[in-house]
């Protein structure tokens, strides 16, 4: 029988600082951490991002388990885990030498990882990171490189849409949902696979259609009407849908997908604005994620003209919403109020974490540029009667560490689904313009 091979992971630092409890996603496996990734990590252990908060607690769990064997023969990280080792540098290959630069710790933690290879010819080597210009690398000098997929989403084409069509239905039960009592109960309709909570439905047959969704707490199919929204009036199936959903008290957790011009923000805040009596305060934000992965601070002016140009899509929905009505319309005016009171906020999403999340409308625009913790610490910060929005296009990524398989948008749908207190709409049709919907499908 043949030897099953051992397996040595090498972390890179942007491993850790995606997700700092990495170190008990291995199993049985050996971790290898170099010790140029320990460089880096102390350069981001300050600051209020996430990537700081990871920095320092995974600082935290080696100092937790630490014994000077680490930088020999390792140390086992918990019963049922393998060891991990700090490799301290190591003389340069001739191989990496010829062809890489010195000066890049990348390089640094290439070289570490291609001299253990040789050194340990028995074990299956393997170079986790993120950065998929080092995997290129790692894999032109015939080392396996992976991404670190502890959190991905395997398969996009399946994700849950959250509405369906479902057609040959009943012309009766299509009947019964124009009249009272507006809903056929769950045994009436049978339709496979069975919906799920707050799953949006048109059924239809080749004479009659209707918009429904499956109210799972009372075990029924209610129909759904065409609702406005402070002056914003859907303009298609999937729209009706999403502005029910967010005008339902019931539901806490929303999730709004769909390319640019589908009208995810806008019905977002339209809807926050209408039933602003229900909450304490407004908040609107949106991760920053500077070009180039370089913090702000490399920006001109003050923090203000800094942070306009990432904020300024959202105050361009609130001027949408403010220009369905004349200047010196009351709902216009109070529109400035709310502003002007900070009952309607709109900020950076790094400048709201750590405040009370009790009795808020909460927006999270652009979510799909949030890694899963990212997300995770946001839900579970919110407080009683509050309701919870993430908008983002899970195909439009900027975050350099990001994917379409592993962003916190696409991570959130996938795990929540099924939950009676969410529900999720992804919009298809662009709503801007006949131009915008051409260049957003062939562009």
């Amino acid at each position: 029988m043949k030897e099953k091979k051992k397996k040595t992971f090498v972390l890179d630092t942007n491993v850790i600082l995606h997700d700092s409890s990495c170190l008990y996603q291995f199993d049985e496996h050996d971790i290898v951490i170099p010790i140029g990734v320990l460089e880096e990590l102390d350069k981001f252990k300050s600051g209020n991002e996430t990537i700081n908060f990871h920095a320092r607690e995974f600082v935290r769990t080696l100092d937790s388990i630490f014994d000077n064997k680490i930088f020999k023969t390792g140390i086992r990280i918990q019963e049922g885990l393998g060891k991990i080792t700090i490799k301290l540098e190591h003389k340069f290959h001739p191989d990496i030498e010829q062809n890489f630069d010195k000066g890049k710790v990348d390089h640094h933690i290439l070289n570490i990882a291609y001299c253990f290879s040789e050194e340990h010819p028995k074990d299956e080597l393997i170079l986790v990171t993120k950065d998929v210009n080092l995997r290129m690398k790692a894999k032109a000098l015939g080392l396996t490189a992976e991404d670190y997929t502890s959190d991905h989403v395997a398969d996009i084409s399946e994700l849950y849409k959250g509405h369906r069509l479902v057609e040959e239905v009943n012309p009766e039960i299509i009947d019964q949902m124009y009249s009272p009592p507006y809903f056929v109960e769950e045994h009436q309709f049978n339709v496979e696979p069975k919906p799920l909570p707050n799953e949006a439905m048109i059924i239809r047959n080749q004479r009659k259609s209707a918009l429904a969704i499956y109210d799972a707490e009372m075990m029924r199919i209610n129909h759904v009407e065409k609702l406005m929204a402070y002056g914003i009036t859907p303009r298609n199936a999937e729209q009706t849908f999403a502005l029910n959903v967010l005008l339902n008290p019931n539901i806490k957790l929303i999730t709004l997908t769909g390319k640019a011009g589908t009208g995810k923000t806008l019905l977002a805040l339209a809807a926050a604005i209408e039933c602003r009596r229900n909450f304490r305060q407004i908040f609107m934000a949106r991760p920053v994620v500077p070009l180039s992965n370089k913090d702000i601070g490399y920006l001109p002016g003050d923090v203000d003209s800094k942070l306009t140009p990432y904020m300024q899509p959202l105050f361009d929905n609130l001027g949408v919403i403010k220009n369905q009505f004349p200047d010196n319309d009351k709902r216009a005016t109070l529109i400035d109020e709310l502003l002007e009171k900070e009952k309607l906020k709109i900020s950076p999403l790094s400048y709201i974490r750590g405040r009370s999340l009790v009795k808020i409308f909460f927006i999270v625009d652009e979510a799909q540029n949030l890694t899963p913790l990212e997300i995770k610490t946001i839900i579970t910060r919110a407080g009683e009667h509050t309701k919870l929005v993430f908008t983002g296009d899970i195909f439009q990524i900027d975050h350099p560490y990001l994917d379409t398989h592993s962003n916190g948008l696409v991570y959130l749908i996938d795990k929540m689904k099924g939950q009676k207190l969410y529900a999720h709409i992804n919009l298809e049709k662009g709503e801007r313009s006949e131009l915008a919907e051409l260049a957003s499908d062939l562009l």
